[in-house]
């Protein structure tokens, strides 16, 4: 089943995004890395599979704004921003709860929305969230801003071009993201080059590196009910050295405590799972979601 691509306007900004939907089933609601290349694309692998395994679902994929096909400007987004805008896109295109399934260090994003109105979510499943240390305690505003205008400067112009380049990328993949080298392949490596051939894409880039989601996030996590699957890949490793030597039994531990409602499993891979174990990840969702 193919994809459709559609647009919403959200704030004077045009939003991308792709769907494949099915009368009177539930929906669920992708939200996707950012990073440099990264966009919704992200899951076409996930959803390809998921579709050929039959089920009923209604796939919902945005391009965040700052990303892929969505207007790209020039600001500072903060998990709030992006919760924001999932809001009104839920409201106003998809118009019932969804099922977030939400990839690595934009589980914030998924926590400021439940915060912002539980009632537009039935459940979360979160594949490879950030390291424990990560979310439980606030980093000082004053250096998020800091490292913003670093990056907001010629100096993150000059990073963000060596950034795009596919040695950088397929380096970067090896060393951070996937468990297999081998998995990085040009399907992978296209998409990236695709994903940051506009330079404005950096700003998106430039929010995440500068840590603007890095805040304590347990009261909020306690505070929600919904059912939540956590998938941990067996060699999930933290990107950011603040993010200490735990092992992945312990972060999923971590989750599984501080969710009232939560379970959590850990599959093969490392820190993308929808991508380089998909298959795996897909069965676990399934069998959380009872189809």
């Amino acid at each position: 089943m193919s994809l459709a691509s559609k647009t919403y306007q959200w704030q004077g900004f045009s939003c991308a995004y792709r769907l494949s939907f099915q009368e009177g089933h539930p929906p669920i609601l992708f939200i996707h890395p950012v990073g440099v290349g990264l966009s919704g694309q992200f899951w076409q692998r996930c959803v390809s599979y998921w579709q050929s395994q039959g089920g009923s679902y209604s796939f919902y994929i945005p391009d965040l704004l700052g990303c892929g096909q969505s207007a790209l400007p020039h600001i500072a987004y903060y998990p709030e921003d992006w919760a924001a805008q999932l809001h009104f896109f839920i409201i106003s295109e998809i118009g019932q709860p969804v099922i977030l399934v939400v990839q690595g260090a934009l589980f914030p994003v998924a926590i400021e929305l439940v915060h912002l109105d539980p009632q537009v979510v039935r459940a979360m499943i979160l594949s490879g969230p950030p390291a424990a240390a990560l979310v439980s305690e606030n980093t000082d505003p004053t250096w998020q801003k800091v490292r913003w205008n670093l990056f907001d400067s010629p100096l993150g112009w000059g990073f963000y071009l060596y950034a795009r380049q596919e040695s950088f990328l397929r380096q970067f993949s090896i060393n951070q993201l996937f468990a297999k080298p081998e998995d990085v392949d040009d399907e992978w490596l296209k998409m990236l080059a695709a994903g940051c051939a506009d330079l404005e894409s950096r700003h998106a880039v430039y929010s995440f590196l500068s840590g603007f989601w890095r805040r304590d996030y347990r009261e909020k996590m306690q505070q929600i009910g919904q059912p939540v699957l956590v998938v941990m890949g067996n060699q999930a490793s933290s990107i950011s050295r603040d993010g200490g030597a735990e092992s992945p039994e312990e972060r999923l531990q971590f989750y599984t405590k501080t969710f009232p409602n939560a379970e959590g499993v850990v599959i093969p891979g490392r820190n993308v799972l929808p991508y380089e174990s998909t298959a795996a990840f897909v069965e676990a969702c399934q069998a959380f979601l009872g189809a």
